[in-house]
């Protein structure tokens, strides 16, 4: 006689109970990184959007938040010119988008390009998250303008440097207008304090501190974050790191990810200043050669950290 076994109604029980689990788990997956509002990726100090749709200055990055929900744009504005030139460009980008607000993801002089646009839309912005930024400035461009004192020798500098932005425009197909010396001007340290005065030195702390992540800007409340890298080589085949050994001595002893030191870096909410990262891995570059912080996973973070707020 056959005879046929039933599961109990306990094991069933059980069994809807791990695929409802499942199911749930995949579903928060699917939407970790899906913030209310657009996320904006803003490069930084001779950045690009992408080289040819090949090449992008985010290496990886829109896609692994968009794979989870994000939607993400990827502007290009000047990779040479002033904080202020580049903040209006991106401004400029966002009034011409249909989303009511955004949050402004910015690498380097992103950071500042980011704060100056938030100054000018401050209703399209929801959010400034600075990577790595120059907020303070940068003792290497104070290096380069004090070696190359006089009008002829910073116009020849800023020639080429200009031709290089000339050049960079041709392969990622814009035509943003290039000012190599106003670039390292606005990112010398004098020159970034100047513009965060002229910004009320919002986010920005006087004593190299964490600040509250609020920011009230003409009575919008931004929310403001900061992370970085402090340390300037940190992976053996990853060719930039011997550019960036030798541009942190600028800094002598003090902390930096080879171009802007972990004072300089902090904005609004310091997330962490302790990531094994220099400047050019926070962009998962060179092809994601870095060193051991993954920083793609720290842009996720975010994006559910913006997600969670609301934002």
């Amino acid at each position: 006689m056959k005879t046929t076994i039933y599961p109990s109604m306990k094991s069933v029980f059980i069994s809807c109970l791990c695929l409802a689990a499942i199911a749930s788990s995949s579903l928060a997956n699917a939407n970790y990184t899906k913030t209310k509002y657009p996320i904006v990726l803003v490069h930084g100090f001779s950045g690009f959007d992408n080289i040819g749709g090949l090449i992008g200055y985010f290496h990886t990055v829109p896609y692994n938040l968009r794979r989870s929900g994000a939607k993400v744009y990827v502007p290009s504005v000047s990779a040479f010119n002033s904080s202020e030139q580049r903040g209006q460009q991106l401004a400029d980008y966002l009034l011409s988008l249909p989303e009511a607000k955004f949050n402004l993801i910015g690498h380097s002089q992103g950071s500042p390009t980011s704060r100056v646009a938030a100054a000018l839309v401050p209703q399209k912005v929801a959010s400034v998250t600075s990577v790595n930024g120059a907020n303070g400035g940068s003792k290497v461009a104070d290096v380069l303008l004090g070696i190359v004192p006089g009008d002829i020798s910073r116009g020849f500098v800023s020639s080429i440097i200009n031709a290089g932005g000339d050049l960079i425009n041709f392969f990622s197909g814009n035509s943003n207008e290039q000012d190599g010396l106003a670039s390292a001007l606005t990112l010398s340290t004098q020159g970034s304090n100047a513009l965060n005065q002229a910004l009320g030195n919002k986010g920005i702390s006087s004593n190299c501190s964490s600040l509250s992540e609020n920011t009230n800007i003409n009575g919008y409340n931004i929310k403001m974050f900061s992370w970085t890298g402090n340390r300037a080589t940190t992976n053996f085949f990853d060719v930039t790191d011997g550019f960036l050994g030798l541009t942190s001595l600028a800094f002598g002893f003090e902390q930096n990810d080879g171009l802007v030191s972990v004072c300089s870096s902090k904005l609004g909410n310091v997330i962490s200043t302790r990531y094994h990262m220099n400047h050019v891995d926070a962009i998962n570059h060179l092809f994601g050669v870095r060193g051991w912080t993954n920083p793609v996973s720290l842009y996720r973070s975010q994006a559910n950290r913006l997600k969670n707020k609301n934002l």
